[in-house]
């Protein structure tokens, strides 16, 4: 077993996922050595039952999250944790060189009894490359019942009812659970998300799957947890600044699950764990984390925690980083933009799920 002292920045290889509509761009954006033709994801921090991603460096190189969790969990999370407990966070790449399926995920209470205790799924989105006009299915188009779903479905005009956003490269969309959506072709995105696997598809493009099969979908679900309401936002989120030295900070998302931030990194910036770990996905450029008088190097596509048992630590460079972390509480987000002289009406409506 390792001692407690001798945690340090955590570095990861991932876990790929074989998809149907998957590409390359992961080994032609981002460096990665992948596997197959068709890699749609990499998860990148993982620990669930269907991937578990590796530590790439020092003394626990080799070992995989789970593992590490079950030695030495409490000093990673910051709290105790019982053998049971779910590691709470899931991030990944996603390439999406065709269209992924309509889908949705559910909330955690429908995800707990109706599949054997798996979590829902909230999720958020950083577009890291997108071809000129490329678009996502956010949510239904303004009005759309559920009647109204069921019936553009069964007439095979699905698409009349969905909403379409176009994105580009550094745009942040909040995907929570009952918001019914898609990743659209020619787009490359980080996603931070709820650790769970549950997804519903409704709608397929009447798609062959690389098994020669169609893929399985789950309308009857899908319809028992869709927003039909318009209760989530489907814009892209604006999100709010504050300066730090040279460095940028910018808050996107801020719910109960997670926190997603970028740091636009241009000299030195002090960090504190501060009983929570933080975890960090370098999108551009490169730098070094330097913690305990030893650093280490970061560059674009690389994945890294800081457990929470570390404290302070500086990062350096000229990078962009996405940040994320469950906050202790949303009010956490909330204080620092309102010392910032934020307005909370501001925040709430550029800063999304501070609400919720």
């Amino acid at each position: 077993m390792v001692k407690d002292s001798m945690l340090y920045p955590l570095f990861f290889e991932p876990d790929y996922k074989k998809r149907v509509w998957g590409g390359t761009s992961l080994q032609d954006k981002l460096n990665k050595k992948i596997p197959y033709e068709h890699t749609g994801e990499s998860w990148e921090i993982a620990c669930h039952d269907n991937g578990n991603s590796t530590i790439r460096n020092g003394v626990l190189a080799g070992k995989t999250l789970k593992e590490v969790l079950l030695s030495h969990g409490d000093e990673i999370i910051g709290h105790p944790m019982n053998i049971n407990d779910k590691f709470p966070l899931l991030i990944k790449f996603i390439d999406a060189k065709d269209k992924l399926s309509v889908q949705v995920h559910p909330e955690d209470e429908y995800a707990i009894h109706v599949e054997n205790g798996e979590l829902g799924k909230s999720e958020a989105w950083y577009i890291l490359h997108a071809k000129t006009g490329a678009k996502l299915i956010a949510g239904l188009r303004d009005g759309v019942s559920k009647e109204d779903f069921v019936k553009a479905l069964n007439e095979g005009c699905l698409e009349d009812v969905l909403n379409e956003v176009e994105v580009k490269a550094g745009d942040v969309i909040d995907i929570p659970a009952g918001l019914v959506h898609a990743i659209e072709d020619g787009i490359l995105l980080a996603e931070i998300q709820q650790n769970s696997d549950t997804t519903y598809r409704v709608y397929d493009w009447n798609r062959i799957g690389l098994d020669g099969n169609m893929r399985e979908l789950h309308v009857e679900k899908s319809l028992d947890v869709i927003d039909f309401e318009g209760k989530h936002s489907k814009e892209i989120a604006e999100g709010l600044s504050i300066k730090d030295g040279k460095n940028e900070i910018i808050y996107y998302v801020a719910n109960s699950y997670f926190s997603l931030e970028k740091i636009v990194l241009k000299e030195t910036i002090k960090q504190k764990t501060e009983n929570n770990y933080h975890i960090y996905i370098c999108v551009a450029g490169k730098g070094k984390v330097f913690h305990n008088s030893k650093e280490y190097p970061f560059a674009l596509g690389d994945s890294f925690m800081l457990p929470a048992a570390l404290g302070e630590y500086m990062l350096d460079g000229q990078a962009e980083l996405i940040k994320t972390y469950v906050p202790n509480s949303r009010e956490d987000v909330v204080q620092i933009l309102q010392k910032q002289g934020y307005t909370l009406e501001a925040i709430n409506d550029k800063v999304r799920g501070v609400k919720q």
